[in-house]
Formats: structure tokens, C-alpha cells, sequence
């Protein structure tokens, strides 16, 4: 019984059926095979209580956030800034194209926009400045996981709406391991044309004037970032309300900058509805599945065939860990994190482990699935913007990210301070 599940949704994946109709009749089918009640009848109220829940407001806000910042021409001031400070490390632009993403991150609160964003703007340089590149595609693909772990994550929003759990703590929980997983993707880039100079391409260097002068072009992100989580820890706004006050700051640079228009915010507007839609209607299958399964038993079954197994705590953890690695490299992020962490999150605190540490580790292993193949978002995010070659050229780019994001996730489970410190400090 609790293979059936996955074996349906794989074959409907590699069918190649959208997701959200995967999860839709993934529902259906174990709704007609396993119940005798017509559970598809209670769908409308599932959309209703769903599509008015006041947390999910912040995915369209966040996502018309990045929309104006992208248009607005301050994101690709922001990336030359970036290169400034960081062009001169072995990987010159490489490094910029983690920092941008780090960066834009913290105000997106998307992985995808994050990689469309800072690969629109960094594509281009490969050729101009002689990069090898499937790395340098691999460092955009792999910065932009970071959308999904740095604050203000719209990932760690779901997350606490589905478990139960404090969004203002696993902010908090994302800092550390965020900024220490960005070091990690440039060391790898250092160690690798350290390795290979000639993929580093042709060296940049700034001086300091030029630095100085550029610090202005970072303070706009940085700005919003702290309009934003600022006003969530000062009490001022919940989650939703500061993801709506990002979007008038936004509003606010864009005219400062004279890009303020009706057909700009047109346009911005009309990006998010197309991504919200999606995101909405992947949401709603996927909390549909979720009753279903519930309902069937499958939850109660996977809970007692975990525990049945007679392991002790870790080897359980390491065992969810390696069933979430393979999954991913089969489901879409968004799919994988409604579909499992409802299930998975209550038998890991049963067993001990805190819930917002979880939270982090799943993120992570959510990272890493975005940038494996088969279904890996972001390659195809950064194939569709080089618009020419194969798209094994990305995959194979973004494979050393995808060992560091191993070594990080064993640095989540050896050390859980890691994401715990700082929620510890402040709560």
C-alpha cells in the first residue's frame, strides 16, 4: 500500500503529465481503488479553504516583489555591484552569480525567479570573458536554491502552514545555514578552477574606489530585505503584511529610478498571476492527495512501516533523508514539499528531532532537488535562458553543487545548531 502511491505518481511523471494533474489523479485513482466514499465531492471546500487562507497571500506578493525588482532594472545593478566586491576571486563572475542569487533571495523568496532572474543577466557573460560553461550555468542553477532557504522563503511559509510550525522561527532558522551554503557553492568554485584555471575565465578586478562607488547599487535589496523580515520581528506585520510592504518599496525604487509605469506594473502583474496560478493549482491537488491519503490510511501505514523497522532515531533520519534524495530527483519542489512534509514531519518529532530543524534539512533537500535531473527546475529554468546547446550541459555544471549540498545536509544532522542557534537566541 505505501508503494502504490509512488508508483502511480512516477508513471504519471515520467508520462509527462503536469504536476498538478499528477497530484489531482494521483487522488482520484487511490480515491476509486482504496475508499468506498466519493472523497473528490469534498474538492470544492478543500479550494475554498485553501485559496482563503491569509498566509498564502504572500506567495503572489512575493512573487510581484521579484517581478517589479526585475523590471525595475534594479536587479542587474544590483549583480554589477556584486561582481565589484566579488569578480576578483578565482571564478570571477561565478562568485557574483551566488552572491546575486544569495542576495535577490532575500527579497524574492523564489528559487526560480531567483535563477531566471540572475541568469537573464548573467548568461551573456559567458562567452564575452571565456568561462567554462557548464560550471558557470551550474553556479546559476545552484544559486538559485538558495530562493528556497534564505528568508523570506515562500517554501518556509507552506512549510509552517502545513506543519504547524512558527514561520517567524524558521526564518530565523534559515540565516545561518543560508549564508553558510552560499560560502560552500563559491568554495567549490574556487577549488574547482583552482583545479582548472582556464575555467575561471578572464580575471576581474575592481578597485576600491570602484567598490565604494558601487555599495549604492546593493543597498536597494537590502533595503526591501529589511522592510520586509524587519517588520516581521519588530511586530509590525505578519508574514503576509510584509511581503505586501516589500511590494510597495519595491514600487517606491522603481519610481525612484523612473521605471515606474502602468505597462511596467502591467507586466509584472500579469508574471505573477501566471506564476501564482500555477502555484495555486498545485497547492490545491496537492492538499486534495494529501485528505485522500489520509483518509485511506496510507499516512497511519507509513508511520508504523517507519517505526516497524526496528531502527534507532538516526538511522531513521538518515533513511527519510536518502527516500526524500530519490524522490526528488523525480518530483517537482513545490509538489514534493506538500506531498511529504505533512506526512513525514509528525513521525520525525515523534521521534525526537525539533520541527523547525527539520524544516531547514527539508529545504535543503528540496534545494537539491532542484538541480537534479530528471526534474530538476532550475536546469531547465537555465537551459531555457541559454536558449541554444544540450541540456546535459547544465546538468553536468551542476553537479558539483549538488555534492556540496550533500556535504551541507551532513552538516544539518551532525550539527542541528546550525539552524537552531539563532531561533534560540531570539525565542
Amino acid at each position: 500500500m505505501v508503494l502504490k502511491p509512488f508508483t502511480i505518481l512516477l508513471a504519471l511523471v515520467l508520462g509527462a503529465v503536469p504536476i498538478a494533474a499528477s497530484l489531482g489523479w494521483l487522488g482520484l485513482i487511490l480515491q476509486y481503488l482504496e475508499s468506498p466514499m466519493p472523497l473528490h465531492r469534498a474538492l470544492g471546500d478543500m479550494v475554498w479553504q485553501t485559496g482563503t487562507d491569509f498566509l498564502l497571500v504572500a506567495i503572489p506578493m512575493f512573487v510581484l516583489l521579484g517581478e517589479i525588482l526585475l523590471r525595475a532594472g534594479i536587479t542587474e545593478r544590483m549583480y554589477d555591484g556584486i561582481v565589484k566586491w566579488l569578480g576578483w576571486l578565482p571564478g570571477g563572475l561565478m562568485h557574483s552569480n551566488v552572491g546575486s542569487s544569495a542576495l535577490f533571495a532575500a527579497t524574492s523568496g523564489s528559487s526560480v525567479a531567483t535563477a531566471a532572474t540572475i541568469g537573464t543577466v548573467a548568461v551573456p557573460q559567458i562567452e564575452k570573458r571565456g568561462y567554462n560553461e557548464n560550471l558557470f550555468l551550474g553556479t546559476i542553477a545552484a544559486g538559485g536554491t538558495l530562493g528556497i532557504l534564505i528568508p523570506p522563503s515562500i517554501n518556509l511559509i507552506l512549510y509552517g502552514l502545513l506543519t504547524d510550525t512558527s514561520v517567524p522561527e524558521l526564518y530565523l532558522a534559515g540565516f545561518v545555514p543560508g549564508l553558510i551554503l552560499a560560502l560552500l557553492f563559491m568554495a567549490t568554485v574556487v577549488v574547482l578552477c583552482k583545479l582548472k584555471p582556464k575555467w575561471g575565465g578572464e580575471p576581474i578586478s575592481s578597485s576600491w574606489h570602484e567598490r565604494i562607488a558601487a555599495l549604492p547599487a546593493l543597498l536597494p535589496p537590502i533595503g526591501i530585505f529589511v522592510v520586509v523580515v524587519g517588520s516581521i520581528y519588530a511586530g509590525v506585520a505578519t508574514p503576509t503584511e510584509a511581503a505586501a510592504l516589500g511590494v510597495v518599496a519595491a514600487m517606491v525604487l522603481a519610481a525612484f529610478n523612473k521605471k515606474l509605469s502602468v505597462s511596467m506594473l502591467r507586466e509584472a502583474i500579469e508574471g505573477t498571476m501566471r506564476t501564482t496560478s500555477m502555484i495555486m493549482l498545485i497547492i490545491v491537488a496537492a492538499v486534495f492527495l494529501n485528505f485522500v491519503l489520509s483518509i485511506i490510511g496510507l499516512t497511519q501505514a507509513l508511520a508504523d512501516f517507519v517505526t516497524g523497522l526496528g531502527l534507532s532515531p538516526n538511522q531513521t533520519m538518515l533513511l527519510i533523508v536518502l527516500i526524500l534524495l530519490v524522490l526528488g530527483c523525480f518530483m517537482e519542489t513545490l509538489s514534493m514539499l506538500l506531498t511529504t512534509a505533512p506526512l513525514i514531519t509528525p513521525i520525525v518529532i515523534a521521534l525526537g528531532f525539533d520541527g523547525v530543524w527539520f524544516g531547514i534539512l527539508l529545504m535543503v533537500l528540496l534545494e537539491a532537488a532542484l538541480i537534479t535531473p530528471p526534474i530538476g527546475i532550475n536546469l531547465y529554468v537555465v537551459q531555457g535562458i541559454r536558449k541554444k546547446g544540450a541540456m546535459v550541459d547544465v546538468m553536468l555544471g551542476a553537479l558539483p553543487f549538488v555534492i556540496t549540498m550533500f556535504l551541507m545536509i551532513a552538516l544539518l544532522l551532525v550539527f542541528p545548531q546550525i539552524a537552531l542557534w539563532l531561533p534560540s537566541i531570539i525565542y
